[in-house]
Formats: C-alpha cells, sequence, structure tokens
C-alpha cells in the first residue's frame, strides 16, 4: 500500500492528513499555527505535533511514507526556504515538496494544472500559475508592504472604528456594542485607556463581528468589508497582469474561512467585478474542501501517481469543508 502525506499549515491552524493510493483516509492530527513568521521556533513543533499524531492513528513510521506535501503560510521567499527546509529535515523527511499554503489552495480547488488562488483568513495572500508553469505571487508580506485585511487585520479595523466612533471621527457604528460585550467592558473610554495603559493586542475573534455587524446594515462594517474585496480583487488583477492571463479560461480560487465562511454577500461582488474587467472568460469558486486535499493531490502526482475521477471524488469527500456561514466561527487561514 502507498501512503501520502499532505500538511496544511497556516497562521491559526496546522492540519495533517495521511491517505492511501485510493484516497482514503488513514490518519489525520490539528496542532496550533505553523506559520514560522508568526510562531518562531513553535511552527515546527506544531508541525511536527500534527504530523505525529496522523502517524500513531495510521500506524506506520516515516519511513513507509510513499511521499509528502507541506503546504506552509509564510513558504514566500528564498530566505524562508532556508529556514523551512531545515526545519522540515529536523522533523525526519528527507524528501518532500515544499509549497506556500496559497498553492495548495489552487490544487485542491480546480482539476486545472493552472489558476489563481487567493487567501483570506488570518491574514491575505495571492498567487498564480500561467499554463506555462510560470508562477508569481503577490501578496502575504502585512500591511506594510502593500497588504490588506485578513482576520489579524480586520481585528485592528474593528477596534480602530470603535474608537473612531467614540470620539468623533467615525459614525456611530455597532461594533461598538458588539466589541464591548466580547470584551467585557462598560464603556469605550474604559477601554480605550485599558488598551493604551497595558498595550494589548486586539482578540482575532473581533473580526468576526464584522460579519455580524454587515447583517444588521451597519455601514462601518459593510465599508470595511468592501474594501477588503477590493483589495482582493486588485491582487488578482495584478496576477493576471503580470502572468498575461487576460485571456485564458482558469479558476480562481477563493480559501481561508473569510471568504468560505464568513462572507455573506459582502466581499465577493469587489472581487467578481475585479476577474470580469481583467479576465473576463475567468470563473471564480470557492474553496468547499480542506486546503490540505492540494497538498495530498501534489504529493501524489510527485510521485508520478495519475489521479483517477475516483481519487478526486474521495478526497474531496474526506475533505469537504463546512462552508455555512458562520460569525461564531474561528478566523483561520
Amino acid at each position: 500500500m502507498e501512503y501520502y502525506l499532505g500538511i496544511d499549515a497556516g497562521g491559526s491552524k496546522t492540519l495533517a492528513y495521511i491517505t492511501n493510493e485510493q484516497g482514503q483516509l488513514l490518519g489525520q492530527g490539528l496542532a496550533g499555527g505553523g506559520n514560522h513568521q508568526t510562531a518562531g521556533l513553535l511552527a515546527g513543533e506544531q508541525i511536527g505535533s500534527a504530523i505525529e499524531q496522523a502517524l500513531q492513528q495510521t500506524g506506520i513510521q516515516r519511513e513507509q511514507l510513499t511521499s509528502s506535501c507541506f503546504g506552509l503560510a509564510g513558504a514566500d521567499r528564498p530566505a524562508d526556504y532556508a529556514i523551512l527546509h531545515p526545519m522540515i529535515r529536523s522533523l525526519g523527511f528527507a524528501k518532500y515538496d515544499l509549497v506556500g499554503d496559497t498553492l495548495i489552495g489552487l490544487r485542491a480547488g480546480t482539476t486545472q494544472p493552472y489558476g489563481i488562488a487567493v487567501i483570506c483568513g488570518t491574514g491575505t495572500n495571492s498567487a498564480g500559475i500561467h499554463p506555462s508553469g510560470e508562477s508569481y505571487q503577490c501578496g502575504g508580506f502585512d500591511y506594510k508592504y502593500g497588504d490588506f485585511g485578513g482576520g489579524g487585520s480586520l481585528c485592528i479595523e474593528v477596534f480602530r472604528s470603535v474608537i473612531r466612533a467614540w470620539d468623533g471621527r467615525e459614525h456611530p457604528t455597532v461594533l461598538t456594542e458588539l466589541l464591548l460585550d466580547m470584551l467585557n467592558y462598560r464603556d469605550v473610554e474604559t477601554l480605550f485607556h485599558d488598551y493604551l495603559d497595558h498595550d494589548y493586542d486586539v482578540p482575532l475573534r473581533a473580526a468576526e463581528l464584522l460579519f455580524t455587524a454587515a447583517a444588521w446594515g451597519d455601514g462601518v462594517a459593510l465599508d470595511i468589508l468592501t474594501k477588503q474585496g477590493q483589495e482582493i480583487g486588485k491582487s488578482i488583477t495584478a496576477i493576471i497582469h503580470r502572468l498575461a492571463m487576460h485571456t485564458l479560461t482558469f479558476d480562481v480560487v477563493m480559501a481561508g474561512s473569510l471568504l468560505t465562511r464568513g462572507d455573506r454577500g459582502w466581499i465577493r461582488p469587489q472581487i467578481e467585478q475585479a476577474l470580469q474587467q481583467s479576465a473576463p472568460h475567468a470563473s471564480l469558486v470557492k474553496l468547499e474542501v480542506e486546503p490540505v486535499i492540494g497538498a495530498i493531490l501534489r504529493a501524489m502526482e510527485q510521485a508520478g501517481r495519475y489521479i483517477t475521477p475516483q481519487v478526486y471524488t474521495q478526497l474531496h469527500d474526506i475533505g469537504r469543508l463546512n462552508t455555512a456561514p458562520s460569525t461564531e466561527r474561528s478566523i483561520q487561514s
């Protein structure tokens, strides 16, 4: 029997799957965030923990794995790979595929060997592959380097919008009541001084309040979510221009919980508009399986295995996401 390991390590969680050549799930593991840019050395421990859980469930050793693929958030530049390759080798792997998590999201969401994927979870990232094999990544490096949004930034947008409404620079917003209730403060003035005096971090889950407020028609929340969609559209357009994909037919795969679980028509229309203008033959699709399925598919392809329709179906069955909208689900990459 052949065994394939797929890893999806994001800012909030690390998921490991082990399947056989038929796409049947034999073992899985779940651990905390595995992005070395935010978790540091702990990223390797989280990835290792997820792998150990999957191996124990499967009852095999690393040496029995036919092929492995690591899809890692933070695998963006040569400087990152110089850190990540030794980290993976220290976990007992000599032969493996290592790519950014955006590319496993793309592989999981389309049957074509090319296209574009965008992630909007804890952070944001986007990447594309031309039919020729040329690839280009746009973003993934934080606000200072051109990005906007993702849960890690939108939670700050929620907080500052509440502050700005309190001091008169912004319109009143229902985000105020929602945030005070979440953080257990009686008023914004107390919140303001406590956070300023102690330099507290705004919790990631505050980003989820945008979806609750938007459902109530709150203008401030709707403006933030609209801007998120516009920024994602700009990233997609930049990739299309860079790779000359204007006239091609391909899929744009949307991944990350803000796009697959949170959005109820506030972010997507802006993306659709940008795509229609830059590549009218492209299709926007929502990722409906865990991105780790893309890592399994890449591991199989690395081993030279032909992936049959039956295997695709089996993998999609085991990896299917719960994509029902929810404002209570954690923001994850």
